[in-house]
This record gives structure tokens, C-alpha cells and sequence, in this order.
């Protein structure tokens, strides 16, 4: 079967080494047969951030707000996967505002995740699906480990990805970028092709439930490095 995936580029800045990470993960996959889609948070339009509590969960009723189209559009990508990956660089100990921003408005109640009706239970909507998570930092890991106590992945890979279904399959950290010449970054970027590739060659896991949206597949921009 072939590997949907859905790249996240997590970054507001245009053209920056997450770029170029995220670039050679979709090549490798690509070349080993999966199809992938590329959502660029610093080309693709970013979700405003909610400001009325109809925007955090999916339309219920005819009658109720409909989605915005940019939203509605990457609700599709995320649904249409079947492994996710998402590349961002950390700023303050976690992930830019504009990833958040597209976490809020996307992964929404009733569409990635549903609350069970007199319980505190909830159905992970987005059940046997996989996840990445690839960061970029300029603290070392040791620091990132006992002083930010891995917020960065936590919010990612438990609060998220896991609260709505997804397994994580591996956390990457490229560390520390600041101080890095050429030569490392370039072993950075090889080392996202074999990801890419380790991805796409990957069994899917049973229980991924597939939707197919009406959107055409849009033109990716996995080549801005």
C-alpha cells in the first residue's frame, strides 16, 4: 500500500535550514513511492488564531460556523494521511506560534479527536496513523532535557500527535545550529533523506482510517530550501 504523508513545515521564516530538512525528507520519500503533500507554514496561508469558541471544534450542523477554507483544506491533508511528520526549529523551548496557530485551528474537537458524552473519555480520531517530529535547536540536549524538561516534544508528540491517535516513531533533534558549518548541516540534511525513506517504506499500521477529500492534490512546495 502506499505511504500518504503529510509534511509539516513549522516555521514562519521562508528559505531556512528546516527548509532544506524538510526538503530532502520529501525527496527520499517520494523517490521510494509515497505520496506526499507539503504544508508550508511560511508560504501556506496560517490560520488566524481562534477568537470564538465555535473555531475550536469541527461544524456540528448545517447551522453552526463553517469552516475557514485554509483550515477546511488542511483538516483534508491531515485526515487523507496516514503518517505525519513535522519539521520546525524551537524558539523559547518549544514551537513557533505560527505552528501552534495551525495545531488550534486544525486539530479540532469532533474532526482529530471526540469527547464521549458523559464520560471523561475520548475516541483518538486519528488512530493508526504514525508521526515524526523534527526540531531544530541551538541549545544542547542536556540543557533541552533537564531545563525546558522536553517541553517541546511533550506538547507535540503526547498533548498532541498521542491525544488525537498518533504514534510517534521518532523525535529528531539537530543541535545546536548557531555554532554548525556547512559540513554538519549537510550530514543533517542526509540524514532526512534516510528518514525519508526509513518513512515511506514504513508498513502502515492497521486501523488508519483513510479519507479521500475532493480537493485536488495541490502543488507542494518542498523544494524551498
Amino acid at each position: 500500500m502506499t505511504r500518504r504523508i503529510l509534511v509539516v513545515i513549522g516555521t514562519p521564516l521562508p528559505a531556512t535550514l528546516t527548509h532544506a530538512l524538510a526538503a530532502a525528507y520529501t525527496a527520499e520519500a517520494r523517490a521510494h513511492g509515497a505520496e506526499v503533500r507539503v504544508i508550508d507554514l511560511a508560504v501556506d496561508p496560517v490560520p488566524d488564531h481562534p477568537r470564538t469558541r465555535d473555531q475550536l471544534h469541527a461544524p456540528r450542523t448545517e447551522a453552526d460556523r463553517a469552516l475557514d477554507p485554509e483550515v477546511a483544506r488542511y483538516l483534508d491533508d491531515v485526515r487523507w494521511a496516514d503518517h505525519l511528520t513535522i519539521v520546525h526549529p524551537q524558539w523559547w523551548g518549544t514551537a513557533p506560534a505560527a505552528l501552534k496557530a495551525f495545531i488550534d485551528r486544525v486539530f479540532l474537537s469532533g474532526a482529530t479527536f471526540r469527547y464521549r458524552q458523559g464520560t471523561r473519555t475520548w475516541d483518538r480520531l486519528l488512530k493508526g496513523r504514525t508521526g515524526r517530529v523534527v526540531m531544530t535547536m541551538d541549545s544542547p540536549r542536556w540543557w533541552n532535557r533537564i531545563v525546558y524538561r522536553g517541553a517541546a516534544e511533550a506538547s507535540l508528540t503526547r498533548a498532541t500527535l498521542g491525544y488525537c491517535g498518533v504514534t510517534t516513531v521518532g523525535v529528531t533533534r539537530f543541535t545546536p545550529v548557531r555554532f554548525s558549518d556547512e559540513s554538519v548541516r549537510q550530514s543533517w540534511i542526509d540524514r532526512m533523506g534516510t528518514l525519508g525513506r526509513t518513512d515511506a517504506t514504513r508498513r502502515a499500521r492497521r486501523g488508519a482510517t483513510r479519507t479521500d477529500p475532493a480537493a485536488a492534490p495541490r502543488d507542494e512546495a518542498a523544494s524551498r530550501v
